[in-house]
């Protein structure tokens, strides 16, 4: 299995990138190709004692910034370290993608550099969240900020295929976020979606409010990239907020401090099941090869185990199924 890794998008690049690619090829045994400026590469990994030895580097002296415009992905910047990875990628130089770069021009630049799967209309990113079942997916996360109900039902199937062969969760419960349970609540679209649904092939129970999301009401939460930002988002702050309370409880008081001994496995269990470097990163579902995006500010272990996530993505058949998927739908449409 070969990886191809943008070594210089996300806040802490080219660093804890090299420390996350070497940590995966040493763990997962994957063979790594790193995109990006060869000499700062070898410098880094020099001077923090990286062992990059037996990785491929593809030289590229440019790099997107996230606060450009994510479309000098496809001219400007179409040879920068993420252009090129996405670009070897599409030439089937690797098996799957990994950056943390800008997420704009990772969407575009994976729709118009690798090219979307036949028949599916929109790409989409779908995040793994912990519950308090276990984890779900969310999708999608900010890719697309409106949605017509087709691209959502498009994307439950999309997800229950990846929840199914990716994660091994047989018959996965798809729910449609929307701000009440009765089929009536909602925008024209999510009333119209959820009619939609209703009579999908796959296992869906209806709306779900946000309150009951991290409750694990579902296995698949589907909405449209602006809502779903929003509660990605929301989710990243309320762990940061839950924590640092968690922390300031245990140093209020001397008896305080002396709990923690008796308390530590179980905290150290449930910041785990709450950290999202434990999920990897988000897939851009609908692609034809497998591209994962990794948090922004991912360090050596998140980054890790997106190159996990890239891998099992890759050899689970998921997106051999989609297109098996995509190309029936658009025969029944020709059909009718």
């Amino acid at each position: 299995m070969k990886i191809i890794v943008d070594a210089f998008g996300g806040d802490n690049a080219p660093l804890e990138i090299l420390k996350g690619a070497a940590a995966a090829r040493k763990e997962y045994g994957c063979e790594i190709i790193l995109c990006g400026d060869e000499a700062k590469i070898k410098a880094c990994a020099r001077e923090k004692s990286i062992d990059i030895e037996g990785m491929e580097i593809a030289h590229s002296e440019d790099v997107v910034l996230v606060e450009e415009d994510p479309r000098t992905i496809l001219k400007e910047h179409k040879d920068s370290s993420m252009g090129l990875g996405l670009q070897l990628l599409a030439k089937g130089e690797g098996d799957a993608f990994v950056t943390a770069g800008s997420t704009g021009a990772v969407v575009l630049g994976g729709t118009f550099l690798v090219k979307r799967i036949k028949g599916v209309k929109r790409a989409a990113f779908a995040s793994l969240l912990p519950s308090d079942e276990g984890r779900f997916m969310l999708m999608d996360c900010g890719a697309n900020l409106n949605c017509s109900s087709a691209t959502l039902d498009m994307f439950a199937k999309m997800a229950t295929i990846y929840m199914e062969k990716v994660e091994g969760v047989e018959n996965p419960r798809v729910a449609l976020a929307n701000i009440g349970v009765e089929e009536n609540k909602g925008t024209e679209i999510l009333v119209e979606t959820h009619q939609l649904m209703k009579n999908a092939p796959y296992n869906f129970v209806g709306n779900l409010e946000a309150r009951d999301i991290p409750v694990g009401g579902a296995d698949i939460v589907i909405c449209e990239g602006f809502t779903g930002n929003i509660i990605l988002k929301m989710y990243e702050g309320v762990a940061r907020v839950i924590f640092k309370n968690i922390k300031r409880i245990f140093k209020k008081s001397i008896l305080s401090k002396l709990a923690i001994p008796f308390l530590l496995r179980g905290l150290v269990e449930f910041r785990k099941k709450m950290d999202y470097k434990e999920f990897g990163g988000a897939p851009l579902m609908g692609i034809s090869k497998p591209i994962i995006k990794a948090h922004g500010s991912s360090d050596k272990r998140a980054f890790k185990n997106a190159i996990r996530q890239a891998i099992h993505y890759a050899e689970s058949g998921a997106i051999e199924e989609i297109t098996k998927l995509a190309k029936k739908e658009e025969i029944e449409e020709d059909d009718e």
